[in-house]
């Protein structure tokens, strides 16, 4: 593996780089800056994903006919880097990093040119129905039904932690359309509008105080059966296939350089002369130059047309306890000055119903300190959403290790 970039992959960067500083505003690197989750601001996401899309660039790891770039593997991965460390927002996956692809993968025509390239304008805005109450990390244990009825599927049952269900006007859902021994048979991947009588939205307060996750219920709602993706009675496939692109669709490490970096700079106010803490701050910045190698490494393999495939967990263990480590050392830098609850002085991905904002806006210490404490709670759900981080361990020791 060759690890020089070549001076056509170098002029790719550099114009990247140049696109960013001209399309990036401060409210849009602020909105990124102070977001205290994976999911900024919900507005300055959205806003970012018009200027992206004009530029042709809301989504370019789609496929050329439906409005992606057919780059090179390097040239994806040099993106996401140059967004990094532009400090640009990120975009919520629910639509374009993960539906789509199913979409465009299982699809048909007339599903593929309506939903696409509302999806690409965020007209289309879509939120994730997989887990239920009792069903997480054990999906084929899903019960939420969807029973014929004419042309449409009636629809009873609950979805929880679903991201942005607030915001959403469709859901993509796991619905069970006929019972089996195998619990895996007989699901079906559908596509549900959430704008229509039936369909509730409770949200649910993380202990960060932010409501970024709800809880859905349907009650006698309705869908199309023109909304199935693939076949009615086998949505596993296509819900193994979107999970692909859940834990390992992105690069990680280029981000996470960006927050060991930026944490070393904060810290020097707080942890000045500390050298257990220096020491902690160089193993974590070790580890994210690992996970980049091993990235470029698949990168790699991509550019001779192999498949993430199992990997995919490896990334997601790998990217999330990495993450989860960083919050740990940002909270530890923080002090006494991160034990204040202050999301006023950050811009929190959902409404914090729970704060109280001083009167004159006052916060305890520089703006890192007071979101520290909330980027932290926010990561310890890292390592259980997108199948828990003990899931994909099993995964690779079968997949992998053959046990």
């Amino acid at each position: 593996m060759d690890l020089n970039w070549s001076a056509e992959e170098e002029a790719f960067a550099a114009e990247m780089r140049d696109l960013l500083a001209r399309e990036l505003t401060p409210k849009l690197r602020a909105g990124a800056e102070l977001a205290t989750s994976v999911y900024p601001d919900h507005q300055v996401s959205m806003d970012w994903q018009v200027r992206l899309h004009a530029a042709g660039l809301a989504a370019p790891h789609w496929l050329p006919e439906h409005g992606g770039r057919a780059w090179t593997p390097a040239q994806f991965y040099l993106h996401a880097r140059e967004r990094a460390r532009a400090g640009a927002p990120a975009l919520s996956p629910m639509g374009i990093h993960m539906v789509a692809h199913v979409i465009a993968a299982f699809g048909t025509d007339a599903q593929k040119d309506w939903f696409l390239p509302r999806i690409l304008t965020g007209e289309v805005f879509f939120c994730q129905g997989y887990s239920e109450p009792g069903a997480g990390s054990d999906l084929a244990a899903l019960q939420m039904s969807a029973v014929p009825d004419g042309d449409d599927f009636v629809l009873n049952g609950s979805k929880i932690w679903t991201t942005h269900a607030g915001e959403a006007n469709w859901i993509f859902c796991l619905v069970r359309t006929s019972k089996h021994e195998r619990p895996q048979q007989g699901i079906t991947f559908l596509l549900v509008p959430m704008d229509q009588p039936g369909v509730t939205v409770r949200p649910l307060t993380m202990i960060s105080g932010e409501t970024i996750q709800a809880e859905v219920f349907f009650d006698d709602a309705r869908a199309a059966r023109s909304n199935v993706i693939g076949e009615v009675d086998r949505g596993w496939t296509v819900a193994k296939y979107l999970l692909e692109f859940e834990r390992g669709g992105s690069a990680h490490a280029p981000a996470l350089a960006m927050r060991v970096d930026a944490l070393a700079k904060e810290a020097q106010a707080t942890m000045e002369g500390d050298p257990v803490f220096a020491h902690k701050l160089a193993r974590a910045r070790i580890r994210v130059d690992v996970l980049e190698m091993i990235e470029l490494k698949l990168l790699s393999a991509a550019g001779q047309g192999e498949s993430v495939g199992v990997m995919a967990s490896m990334l997601k263990i790998m990217s999330t306890e990495l993450a989860q480590h960083i919050t740990e050392l940002a909270y530890e830098a923080a002090g006494p000055a991160g034990l204040a609850f202050q999301p006023h002085a950050a811009m929190p991905g959902a409404e914090v119903p729970v704060h109280v904002v001083p009167g004159d806006g006052h916060v305890t210490g520089a703006a890192w300190q007071a979101i520290a404490p909330l980027r932290y709670f926010n990561e310890r759900a890292g390592s259980i959403y997108a199948g828990s981080n003990e899931i994909q361990r099993n995964i690779l020791a079968k997949a992998v290790l053959g046990l």
